[in-house]
């Protein structure tokens, strides 16, 4: 049997476009190495699923930190809005929530994966699980489908490669897609981790493992270059500090020299560093006579008291009243720019996605067909496109799965007419 599309992946990108290929009337395969579809999207978002952002392509675009250019196309034939439509129109009630991040009403992401699965069951799309491609098959420069690693070829029109990154190994993700984009000739961009945590130098930040900080100001500085500076959360771990500015911040930094990059932490950015040392003062003043590490708790967590007073060369069981006017600087300081040094990204596996893959120089942007090897489209997290969290990565799978779909289905729509 021939199909008129093979899908390699059945993830987020490879899901969606079988199901749009499939309802046009297309003949759909899915191949996946996993025992279950879509089992990243199923984990995403801490199982909440994220599944796009509730804003205009302008704002989409300006979040897409790598070739924004190439998907402007993609995003017009599919914006945000179209995939809401979509999921809901397939069932699934969805609700949008700070930052326009767009989630299930049930804050269950299975709800995602199933509204795909009933699509695609819907219009017959064939699926074969534990199946992962050897490589791909070719005439005359063109790809005409795809061999197992059994040994089993299927024969296609056209064949999308949507197999993901690098990031959660454990659901899929090992890189195939990439070796598989190179048997045809494509440049591949060597994946790194993006929406990443970080390692510090500094040990001290194990000591507040667990705390989670809200309205805090995050500066990330390469040299004296500042890269990146937002207001938001963060977490410090065991190994360093994550959370949703770290990990935006991390997009923005290069994993090859990672050592250069330094974290600026102001713990209250709502006040100068002529109204904090007032707040010291004001606040010493009312209790004189008690020990400097019990009056800060009315300024700082109490698992970063130690942190600080440590930093500040100080013990804490200074009496208040006989804190100097230096010691009170050296303190104010650490609470406005408490700082990190980054000594790593955490492994790649961790990431949420992956920076880098087949460049998009090789890829038409109004139908991801290959401009190497006709017949053969990219989706998803496989190109060298990736954005900030928050809905964004999905978008981009959706978009471009779309766009490949749309474009396999009016290739055979023109060849049908023509004759």
């Amino acid at each position: 049997m021939k199909y008129d599309l093979i899908c390699v992946g059945g993830g987020a990108a490879g899901c969606f476009a079988a199901a749009h290929a499939a309802a046009a009337g297309l003949r759909v395969l899915v191949l996946d190495g996993n025992d279950r579809l879509m089992h990243k999207l199923s984990i995403t978002g801490k199982g909440r699923c994220n599944l796009t952002n509730h804003c205009d392509n302008e704002t989409l675009l300006r979040n897409i930190l790598r070739n924004p250019r190439f998907l402007y196309s993609a995003f017009s034939r599919c914006s945000p809005q179209d995939v809401m439509d979509y999921f809901r129109q397939s069932g699934v009630p969805l609700k949008t929530e700070r930052g326009g991040r767009v989630f299930p009403v049930s804050d269950n992401a299975k709800d995602i994966v199933n509204a795909l699965q009933m699509q695609m069951s819907r219009y017959h799309t064939e699926i074969r699980l534990r199946t992962s491609v050897k490589r791909l098959l070719t005439e005359n420069g063109c790809c005409t489908g795809v061999q197992t690693a059994g040994g089993t070829e299927y024969a296609a029109d056209a064949v999308l490669l949507a197999t993901g990154g690098m990031s959660y190994p454990r659901t899929g993700s090992r890189g195939d897609g990439y070796r598989l984009a190179e048997q045809a000739g494509h440049t591949v961009i060597p994946p790194q981790p993006s929406l990443i945590p970080l390692e510090t130098a500094e040990q001290d930040a194990a000591e507040m493992q667990g705390l989670s900080l809200k309205n805090v100001l995050l500066t990330v500085k390469r040299g004296k270059k500042t890269v990146f500076s937002e207001q938001g959360e963060m977490l410090f771990t065991h190994f360093g500090v994550s959370g949703p500015l770290v990990l935006s911040a991390s997009c923005l930094m290069d994993a090859a020299d990672i050592t250069e990059y330094t974290l600026l932490i102001d713990m209250k950015p709502a006040l100068t560093p002529e109204q904090l040392d007032l707040r010291l003062l004001r606040d010493f003043a009312e209790v004189p006579n008690r020990a400097l590490g019990n009056v800060l708790k009315s300024l700082l967590p109490a698992s970063m008291i130690p942190v600080m007073l440590k930093r500040a060369g100080l013990s804490g069981a200074e009496k208040v009243n006989s804190v100097t006017k230096e010691q009170r600087r050296a303190l104010a300081e650490n609470v406005k720019s408490l700082c990190y040094h980054v000594s790593a990204m955490r492994p790649i596996a961790e990431a949420i996605v992956t920076r880098g893959g087949v460049t998009v120089r090789d890829v038409n942007p109004n139908t991801m067909e290959s401009k190497i090897t006709p017949g053969l489209y990219f989706a998803g997290e496989l190109l060298d496109t990736d954005g900030f969290t928050g809905g964004y990565n999905l978008q981009i799978a959706f978009a471009t799965a779309y766009t490949a779909a749309a474009a396999i289905r009016e290739r055979k729509n023109s060849l049908f007419y023509a004759g």
